[in-house]
């Protein structure tokens, strides 16, 4: 069996020994950090995550953090989502562009204060395009990366388990919002979100050192609940349409093929660097689009771009796919052309074990 190899170039994480200890089966790797991907199978974990609460090692999930007079500034600099309306205490989620109107990534922005941001970023180096953009337009803003590791609890029971570690008041934390909330004398960031569709929360854990105590502390409190080491679930992800930067997107895409039209305000988000290239895009409406398909039969492990065909013809791709045992089928996330991107049209996916019949729809499953 193959195993990754440590080195400083792939991180341990501040929770990294309790995952180890919850008898983790796989990782991959997400910001040069390790990301657990499977605890004991990715159906068991599907299952246990649907029914009761998980505990996530999402620390690979890093803050870039804008901190000065031009922070507010920078921010909508990045994103085509008019931030002018944000208070402290908000998530928001921003799609990021270069110039091009290509994505470069897709994280939830945190507004702690008006000159203080938070980036928690998903899988791409991120920072460097941010210091730059700081640098080359002489902004007074300090772009870092701070010690704080997020630790995601989701699933039905994860308002039961939070509010025994930090109080019925965890509770009243509308979605997309975020409050301060004390452990062990530590104030940390606590939001009512995740990448699942089960409900949860994601604590901003402040200092390396902390991380154990937390997790140890959060495992203690739910043994009634059946809590357990969790991760983002592949099957669950897929059917709520939780798209992954770098494998269903990439900088090659706007935000429009993407289907995150909606967070792009292009018109009144004055100061995004792709504001040009996106009102062209707006004007003009995509080629090209993510949509929901349902794959026929069996189908192999999904590690490759799968083609989608029409009479011959590439019309598309799939870039994520898994078996549903909720849905009965196999539920898969995929780039298609317009000319076929309706609902209910039939296609061709071609996948490494051979032809399977696809079905376009145009809402996910959850």
């Amino acid at each position: 069996m193959a195993v990754i190899a440590p080195s400083r170039r792939v991180r341990r994480t501040p929770f990294s020994d309790g995952v180890e200890a919850a008898g983790v089966k796989g990782y991959t790797v997400y910001n040069h950090m390790l990301l657990p991907t499977v605890f004991r199978s990715v159906v068991e974990d599907y299952h246990h995550l649907k029914a009761a609460v998980q505990v996530w090692d999402v620390a690979c999930e890093r803050q870039v953090e804008l901190r000065g007079p031009d922070a507010a500034r920078l921010m909508q600099m990045l994103t085509p989502r008019d931030l002018r309306g944000m208070l402290p205490g908000q998530c928001f989620y921003v799609p990021i562009v270069d110039e091009t109107g290509g994505m470069l990534n897709d994280p939830v922005a945190l507004k702690l204060t008006e000159d203080r941001w938070w980036i928690s970023i998903a899988d791409s180096d991120l920072l460097f395009w941010v210091k730059a953009l700081a640098y080359g337009y002489r902004l007074d803003v300090l772009v870092d990366e701070p010690d704080i590791s997020p630790l995601a609890v989701q699933g039905p029971l994860a308002d039961d388990l939070m509010a025994r570690v930090f109080g019925d008041a965890v509770r009243a934390i509308k979605f997309f919002r975020f409050g301060w909330f004390d452990f062990n004398g530590v104030s940390m960031a606590v939001a009512r979100s995740g990448y699942s569709k089960q409900g949860g929360f994601e604590i901003y854990v402040d200092g390396t050192k902390n991380g154990m105590p937390l997790w140890n502390a959060l495992m203690e409190a739910g043994k009634d609940l059946d809590v357990y080491a969790g991760c983002p679930n592949l099957i669950e992800r897929i059917e709520g349409g939780l798209l992954s930067y770098g494998n269903d997107m990439t900088r090659e895409n706007t935000p429009h093929e993407c289907g995150l039209g909606r967070f792009c305000s292009t018109q009144t988000a004055i100061g995004c660097v792709g504001r040009d290239a996106l009102l062209r895009v707006a004007k003009e409406g995509p080629t090209q689009q993510i949509r929901a398909i349902a794959i026929a039969g069996d189908i192999p492990v999904c590690n490759q771009v799968w083609p989608l065909m029409a009479k011959g013809k590439k019309v598309g791709q799939i870039t994520s796919a898994a078996a549903s045992p909720d849905y009965g089928t196999n539920v898969a996330i995929g780039m298609v052309r317009m000319t076929h991107w309706d609902e209910g049209t039939q296609l061709e996916v071609q996948t490494q074990d051979g032809p399977r019949v696809a079905t376009v729809y145009e809402k996910f499953w959850i």
